[in-house]
């Protein structure tokens, strides 16, 4: 059983920086890709960042130059960094992978941007 446990959402003002952290349960998620999640109300949940086992990184365009992916595989966790936010940018933050056609996701966390 894979837990995934999100932390550091909160409040931040447009332009600021907030990080999240995704920890796992077991060492097993190194061998996998792993990746961040978004969804804003009355929207689908949305592919943002995704790291390969290797450490090759994407982003989607929304988020690509603002948003930064990494993983530290002696802590068995997953970070995003996030710069310039936006009001836009305000959603519930997931941390996902997928094993053997399994996905796990964390609870989520909440980010808002808002003066």
């Amino acid at each position: 059983q894979v837990q995934l446990v999100e932390t550091g959402g909160g409040l931040v003002q447009p332009g600021g920086s907030l990080g999240l952290s995704c920890a796992a349960s077991t060492t097993i998620v190194s061998a996998y890709a792993m990746a961040w999640y978004r969804q804003a109300p009355g929207k689908q949940r949305e592919v943002l960042a995704t790291i390969s086992r290797g450490g090759t990184t994407d982003y989607a365009d929304s988020v690509r130059g603002r948003f930064t992916i990494a993983r530290n595989y002696a802590k068995k966790t997953v970070y995003l960094q996030m710069n310039s936010l936006k009001p836009e940018d305000t959603a519930v933050y997931y941390c996902a992978l997928n094993i053997a056609g399994q996905n796990y996701w964390g609870q989520g966390t909440q980010v808002t941007v808002s003066l």
